[in-house]
């Protein structure tokens, strides 16, 4: 395994292997998140068309969510069983996307400067160095594309938000999906883009209301919060 993995992280998420596509099972908010966060990310970058890659992909939700709107889209993880339900529901949904078990870093060493717009969501606050794979998809951009990444700020709203009441209250995720000593503030993530050449051209806040079952942007950046940065042209 490459040095950037936390094996316990990556296999939380096979674990749940064969529920990423329940839509109302343990991994539904990321269902319910993800029509905002692909509605952002075409704020801000051209979709249709466009090669991008999924770091972090899991079992495929927001990839197929590219692929569908046009996208060329590449999706890496490490998580072996979910990526093996992502390629099988692309291909039983006949979506074309080329799935890789690759790290970031593995994928920016060989196709470098490769993609209009990479998106790196809920993965930062699972890897030992998140500073690396911020490097690895700046690394991946070519000259004015946008990272997209998406992570949870530390902060005591958000770990009473996201972990006591999302994971132990409410059950909206799994128990244990979350560390918070990895979560990142805004201010840090903003910081580790400036270090890979990235300018921060928004920060957007992530809200989910558990009674609606419906998501939103938000001002707030204290829990869920969303941050796109350009490469310099």
């Amino acid at each position: 395994m490459p040095a950037n993995v936390d094996s316990a992280e990556t296999a939380k998420f096979d674990a749940h292997a064969d529920q990423w596509w329940d839509q109302d099972g343990p991994l539904h908010t990321l269902h319910e998140i993800n029509p905002v966060r692909l509605a952002w990310i075409a704020r801000h970058a051209r979709v249709a068309g466009a090669r991008m890659a999924d770091v972090g992909c899991g079992g495929g939700v927001l990839t197929e969510g590219l692929a569908r709107a046009g996208a060329v889209v590449t999706g890496v993880d490490l998580a072996a069983d979910a990526l093996a339900t992502a390629h099988e529901h692309a291909l039983a949904q006949g979506l074309a996307i080329d799935y890789r078990q690759l790290s970031a870093e593995a994928l920016a060493a060989t196709a470098p400067a490769t993609f209009d717009a990479v998106a790196c969501l809920e993965l930062l606050e699972h890897v030992p160095e998140p500073a690396s794979v911020v490097q690895a998809c700046s690394d991946l951009l070519r000259p004015g594309g946008v990272a997209f990444f998406s992570t949870l700020s530390r902060s005591p709203q958000a770990y009473l938000q996201a972990v006591l009441a999302a994971e132990y209250v409410l059950r909206l995720l799994p128990r244990g999906t979350h560390q918070y000593a990895r979560f990142l503030r805004p201010a840090e993530l903003a910081t580790l883009c400036r270090g890979a050449g990235l300018s921060v051209i928004d920060i957007q806040g992530l809200g989910y209301n558990p009674l609606t079952r419906r998501a939103g942007l938000r001002a707030q950046v204290d829990v869920n919060y969303l941050l796109a940065a350009r490469k310099a042209r």
